[in-house]
């Protein structure tokens, strides 16, 4: 397996398929005072660090750290900030199986160089026109996600006339783009972007034809964990955030329609979960 990292280009690069196989667990540490489930939970890199280190020893695949919120209504931080804070975690997560949840080509290449192995890019290759070739120079995995907006305004009247045809022609597009601007394709997943201007609706329609995401042919990444859709399904019109128990329904449910990996807050759970379902 190539050593991943900015600057080692492989001529034959290990497809994401073989490093993260079906299901696989992605655990989320946000080293954020605002985002919308764990915002100030890991803001102190030692906290952040063990509980990237606590996802990994529970069967996490990676762990996604992430310095700027994307919940709903949040406002962007600079790249000097976002480093601040996800610099010294990266350093104390040094060995294990690193994602960058980052829009930004700084933010990235300083990521990649202290050891993340994939971009997370919430934007699709969009907010910043030098982070495509950030990940092309390198052996980076990358995550493309469809989100309709930005985070600020993206849930104030999301609409479509077909909400999984349109999230699945924006995916092929921003596929092919990274493709074209010399990102294996074997190394991309795609996002569908549950909540990210989205209804309720919405997101349960993608969820329930996720094979047409899947049909495009690259490994679908999803992430539904503790999103305020589960808690509106669950009875509350006014919630922010669903439970682990519903989040782990999702998840089960996602994989049996064709995700690869799951974006989760709660490792164990998801993973116990999902090595039942892979077994059934």
């Amino acid at each position: 397996m190539s050593t991943l990292g900015r600057g080692s280009v492989t001529s034959v690069p290990t497809p994401i398929e073989q490093r993260f196989p079906r299901p696989s667990v992605m655990g989320v540490v946000n080293v954020t005072p605002d985002s919308f489930s764990d915002g100030g939970v890991h803001l102190r890199t030692e906290d952040a660090v063990a509980a990237g280190r606590r996802m990994v020893d529970e069967g996490a695949v990676l762990v996604d750290v992430g310095g700027e919120s994307t919940r709903p209504g949040a406002a962007p931080v600079s790249a000097e900030e976002e480093l601040r804070r996800i610099a010294p975690v990266l350093e104390g997560l040094a060995g294990l199986p690193v994602s960058v949840d980052t829009a930004k080509a700084e933010v990235a290449r300083a990521a990649l160089d202290l050891g993340a192995v994939m971009v997370n890019d919430v934007t699709a290759l969009r907010a910043d026109p030098e982070l495509a070739g950030v990940v092309a120079d390198s052996d980076a995995y990358l995550c493309l996600m469809h989100m309709q907006g930005e985070p600020r305004t993206m849930q104030l009247d999301p609409r479509y006339d077909d909400v999984v045809s349109e999230v699945a022609g924006f995916l092929e597009e921003r596929l092919r783009f990274a493709v074209d601007s010399g990102v294996a394709e074997e190394r991309i997943c795609l996002d569908p972007g549950i909540g990210f201007g989205k209804t309720v609706e919405h997101n349960l329609e993608l969820l329930r034809r996720l094979d047409a995401i899947a049909a495009l042919g690259r490994p679908v990444l999803v992430g539904i964990s503790r999103k305020s859709t589960l808690g509106k399904l669950a009875g509350d019109p006014d919630a922010t955030t669903g439970t682990t128990a519903a989040s782990v329904a999702a998840a089960v449910l996602a994989f049996e329609r064709g995700a690869s990996i799951l974006r989760v807050h709660d490792v164990r759970e998801h993973v116990e979960a999902l090595a039942v379902a892979a077994a059934l």
